[in-house]
């Protein structure tokens, strides 16, 4: 069983690159990076997904990402299928999809918020909107995971402070024998504050503990 991280975010807030730098700063881990269908689905279609094959959109995703864990300790994946049900309710108020995403994201061992702050938007075709549309939609979706209980941490700023948060965080994961019979970091939440930028409260704790001294 591996290890699995979801980058979330909306339009341009750095996820492609940033499943890239990671893939390269955590080889020692024999990671295994999943980009996002749905740009892959875009270039090859030139438009965007109408409601009808949004499924096939997260049903693909899923599949990369289950190929890669049976084959690889660790996995960053560039969205999931929460992403996809997320777009349906925004684009085509359809939350069908919705309840099975959220309890498949709950199955992900970290999950990292990309936010648009730190990001200059840039137009990419029909694959990206504008910049109110992409607060928007990270707005949307930070409030899902809040609303729906998934630990998130935000990562903002310039890509490279993005990306040694990120990787720091991952490093810093408990062992699985270390977490067996140990509450999740979903219970671990409960009754507990959290901040509007991080849901991970331990996350603070963990990064002081594996962080160098001297």
């Amino acid at each position: 069983m591996s290890w699995k991280i979801a980058l979330l975010g909306a339009e341009c807030t750095g996820k492609s690159s940033l499943t890239q730098m990671l893939g390269q700063r955590l080889a020692d881990l024999r990671v295994a990076t999943v980009a996002e269908y749905l740009r892959e689905w875009c270039d090859s279609t030139g438009r965007t997904p109408l409601q009808s094959e949004q499924a096939l959109i997260a049903a693909e995703q899923r599949r990369r990402i289950t190929l890669a864990s049976a084959a690889h300790p660790l996995v960053v994946a560039d969205t999931t299928p929460l992403m996809t049900a997320l777009y349906s309710i925004h684009y085509f108020q359809d939350d069908s999809a919705l309840d099975a995403a959220v309890e498949e994201q709950r199955g992900f061992d970290l999950t990292l918020l990309c936010s648009p702050s730190g990001v200059p938007w840039q137009a990419d075709g029909h694959q990206r909107e504008s910049p109110h549309v992409r607060a928007a939609t990270h707005a949307e979706l930070h409030q899902l995971l809040r609303d729906r209980g998934l630990p998130f941490t935000v990562l903002a700023g310039p890509l490279a402070e993005r990306a040694a948060l990120a990787e720091a965080l991952i490093r810093a994961l408990p062992r699985r024998d270390q977490r067996q019979g140990a509450p999740t970091e979903a219970q671990e939440l409960q009754g507990l504050w959290a901040c509007a930028c991080c849901d991970w409260p331990h996350a603070e704790q963990r990064l002081r503990q594996t962080a160098p001294t001297g």
